[in-house]
């Protein structure tokens, strides 16, 4: 059977930004703390930790002063930070970039709102790292909707800001977006903003693709991963052979049952390392059988 690891795949530039400023910090300091586990994915969690690198929660900021506390690509919002100063925690900033950009935008967006009445409408996951810090930009005020049912949290006599989790399927966000255009009495009143991060967002047509070339696809990222449940519907969607696991632990024999190719791939939150491995161990099975 011919095995093919996706060379798309794998950690996107926030995640890669957080884990190398994980372990430059380690390396020099030697025992770092991370608020909430760093990357979606239980393995790679679990090597940082031998490294040094303990994942704590919120109500721990207060009995970490002089220690240094990351903060993951995910993002957090402004009550974090003061808190940290404080208790006199040492913050290491590891924000992705695109997820900076875009709570600068939701930031502005609220105080547009708040000048006219409106409201800040955001397409994410509720109770996800990165909406919690959207969300603050907002004093808390910001809608989150996170499918067409939930339009009816919407008034749409008022005006409205659109924005979305930087790992939002496009697919839905247009189906959003046109859902409110289309129950609005003024469209002038609506702004959307397109947030979505593309080095995540262009991985869906990809994966259509790569699904379609290979018998079974076998899909690694975490559980906790919100991006990897959604790619890995894309991949089922057109390849019903496709399987989720997290690690080689959770390999099937019968999956790969009469197939002559099989194709690895994972959400941005699998190091490729994990994918390497878990594309050995198929290979030994399958060269055993």
């Amino acid at each position: 059977m011919n095995i093919t690891i996706d060379d798309k795949s794998g950690f996107c530039f926030g995640v890669v930004n957080a884990i190398t400023k994980a372990e430059e910090s380690l390396c020099t300091i030697g025992k770092v703390f991370s608020l909430g586990d760093i990357v979606h994915n239980r393995v790679e969690v679990q090597r940082l930790e031998k490294l040094g690198l303990e994942s704590v929660k919120h109500d721990r900021i207060a009995s970490l002063s002089g220690e240094s506390l990351l903060i993951r690509a995910h993002g957090e919002p402004p009550m974090t930070y003061l808190t940290a100063k404080e208790h006199g925690v040492n913050v290491i900033d590891a924000t992705c970039p695109v997820v900076a950009k875009l709570q600068r935008s939701v930031g502005d967006a609220h105080k547009q709102m708040k000048v006219c009445g409106g409201q800040v409408v955001i397409l994410g996951k509720n109770g996800h790292a990165e909406v919690i810090g959207l969300v603050g930009q907002t004093d808390g005020n910001a809608i989150i909707i996170e499918n067409e049912e939930d339009l009816k949290q919407i008034n749409f006599e008022k005006p409205i800001f659109l924005l979305s989790q930087t790992t939002q399927s496009l697919s839905l966000f247009e189906r959003i977006k046109t859902l409110i255009l289309s129950k609005v009495t003024d469209i002038s009143k609506v702004t959307i903003m397109d947030t979505i991060c593309r080095q995540v967002a262009n991985r869906e047509p990809h994966l259509k693709t790569f699904s379609q070339e290979h018998d079974v696809i076998v899909f690694v990222s975490g559980k906790k991963s919100s991006n990897g449940k959604v790619l890995f519907e894309v991949c089922r969607e057109v390849n019903q052979r496709s399987y989720n696991i997290e690690d080689e632990s959770e390999i099937d024999i019968t999956w790969f049952e009469g197939a002559e190719s099989l194709g690895i791939c994972g959400a941005t939150s699998t190091p490729k390392w994990i994918m390497n491995r878990v594309a050995n161990a198929i290979d030994t099975i399958v060269n055993k059988k």
